[in-house]
């Protein structure tokens, strides 16, 4: 086993590498000793260790997300209709799944990928809209209330006519395809728009306009832990809806007029 250890520290450099060869051999090692019933195989995985480096510890996240940047995204999509690349329907969806992705904070798989119709037409009848989003159609399985951006509700609405309830509201994995092969580009460090990005920017930007962290966590399910939010705290949809309003109200991000 020394000779082996010494022999990988020496052919190979990465600790990657390191960890692929003797990481296997330490578990044959295990397995030996649990088929044959002799716990003596497993020690000499002590002879296989390799030393702890110390690692830069990310204190933030490198991945940044601005305003412009989802302007950025909403102006693409209305390119490739402009010029052909996508119909009607289809650049009505992409911009309000970056619009409700941006404006919310849901996870995009998770949750966007399965809100249906039906629960944006119950929250679009009241004059203060806030969605109900199932346990089942969360990463974390808490049912909350998400607040309607008023800059939504009409676009959101056409998306509606003349589907069923059960239909789901987003074509989600359209998007995704097409996103794919866009590859936007982003204003920091290189990185280029996925999904994910749109929950970032709600994080983000909530900073910015100095979003309050209990309606945030509510809305996001993010940091919602602990005794107080299992057995205190239950907000009603009007309130989740008016503390929003209070933050995002003169958030409006290139807004697009639906194409009827």
């Amino acid at each position: 086993m020394t000779n082996l250890r010494n022999y990988v520290l020496s052919r190979w450099t990465s600790s990657d590498a390191h960890r692929k060869v003797l990481g296997p051999t330490n578990s044959f090692l295990k397995y030996l000793a649990k088929i044959r019933m002799d716990i003596r195989y497993s020690n000499f995985g002590l002879c296989l260790e390799l030393s702890r480096s110390i690692k830069e510890r990310k204190m933030i996240t490198q991945r940044i997300v601005t305003l412009n940047d989802i302007s950025s995204i909403l102006a693409h999509i209305k390119k490739s209709y402009n010029v052909g690349l996508i119909e009607e329907n289809r650049y009505n969806q992409y911009t309000a799944i970056v619009l409700f992705g941006a404006y919310t904070g849901q996870r995009s798989m998770a949750t966007i990928s399965k809100l249906t119709v039906d629960q944006f037409r119950n929250a679009l009848v009241s004059e203060n809209p806030a969605l109900l989003v199932k346990s089942s159609h969360d990463k974390i399985r808490m049912k909350h209330y998400v607040p309607i951006h008023p800059n939504l509700v009409d676009l959101l609405s056409h998306l509606s006519e003349g589907k069923s309830e059960n239909d789901l509201m987003f074509e989600y994995n359209s998007f995704w395809m097409w996103n794919k092969r866009q590859q936007i580009p982003m204003s920091h460090n290189g990185n280029h728009f996925v999904l994910g990005d749109l929950r970032k920017f709600a994080e983000q930007y909530g900073d910015v306009i100095g979003w309050e962290q209990s309606n945030r966590a509510y809305i996001l399910t993010h940091g919602a832990s602990g005794i107080d939010w299992k057995h205190y705290k239950h907000p009603m949809p009007e309130h989740v809806y008016d503390n929003y309003m209070k933050y995002w109200s003169d958030t409006h991000i290139g807004i697009q007029t639906p194409r009827i």
